[in-house]
């Protein structure tokens, strides 16, 4: 199928948007990971979840792929933030209001959540500050906030808060393979050719390392959501990688522990990326956590 990219503003930027299937099915709108764009949700995916009879959008976060980029905007010195001795760009409060003024703008009152990593804590942003909107939360490879559960491999630390530098095509693609060797899933799961297609498109679509680090920023200064996860209602699918070494399976654990009623389905053999052989798992269990109550 040939997709569209529309854009709509919102919140003072410009949000870039897809969508797959009809208007009129339940919408089931996708939120991405960390410095990683909409096209992360695979088109398979997304068409497998439509079919399912749901309205899917996916969309591009602020500082990352056709939305808007802050350039004005000085990335902060992440351990500074990490010690509160300095803010973030903006919080993950300012991006979960960029996903409800998209649900606005597209005449959404209420909408089935789906977060990867920091897209997961961005919607656990979101159910908290108005569940009257949110009708289930689907919550991948991401965590509580709490800084004792779902922590990275020590080994991993100086990658992810490292600056990241303008690269030309070919370098981000390695760059990309590189990083997904060391986070990424295990034998089979682990498809080389796969990575390197999404990464040239995602490089011809934009390059920013600048924008990584804004919302890395947001991410660090994040708050322990401990305390509040437990007063959530709504129906909660958490999906995590039992080889995840960026978020910890104790994250998506923890989670599933907190969130009453919410079903936990652990996969052996996932990192932190969403394999292919797997799609069909992944909208299999998105399609039963979305539909509507008997």
């Amino acid at each position: 199928m040939t997709l569209t990219t529309q854009r709509l503003t919102t919140n003072g930027i410009e949000i870039a948007y897809e969508t797959f299937g009809d208007p009129g099915d339940p919408p089931v709108v996708m939120v991405m990971g960390l410095g990683t764009q909409m096209i992360a949700w695979p088109d398979a995916l997304c068409e497998q979840i439509a079919a399912g009879g749901r309205y899917v959008v996916r969309y591009d976060n602020r500082d990352v792929g056709l939305s808007t980029h802050l350039e004005e905007v000085r990335a902060p010195d992440i351990k500074a933030v990490a010690l509160r001795r300095k803010r973030p760009a903006y919080t993950l409060r300012d991006m979960s209001d960029d996903l409800f003024g998209l649900l606005d703008g597209l005449g959404i009152e209420r909408a089935h959540l789906v977060g990867a990593s920091m897209g997961g804590f961005i919607v656990q942003t979101a159910t908290l500050a108005h569940p009257e909107r949110v009708l289930s939360q689907t919550l991948i490879m991401t965590s509580t906030g709490s800084r004792r559960v779902g922590q990275a491999k020590p080994r991993l630390i100086a990658r992810l808060l490292g600056r990241r530098e303008v690269l030309d095509r070919d370098a981000a693609i390695q760059l990309t393979v590189d990083t997904f060797r060391l986070i990424g899933s295990r034998g089979a799961l682990f498809e080389e050719e796969h990575l390197r297609e999404l990464a040239g498109r995602s490089y011809d679509r934009s390059h920013d390392p600048y924008g990584y680090l804004r919302q890395l920023g947001a991410i660090v200064a994040q708050p322990n959501r401990t305390r509040a996860l437990t007063k959530i209602t709504v129906p909660t699918l958490v999906m995590h990688g039992l080889h995840d070494p960026l978020v910890s399976p104790s994250g998506g654990l923890a989670l599933a522990r907190l969130i009453r009623g919410a079903t936990f389905v652990g996969f052996s053999g996932m990192g932190h990326d969403l394999p292919p052989s797997l799609w069909p798992k992944y909208a299999a269990q998105i399609l039963t956590v979305t539909a509507p109550p008997q």
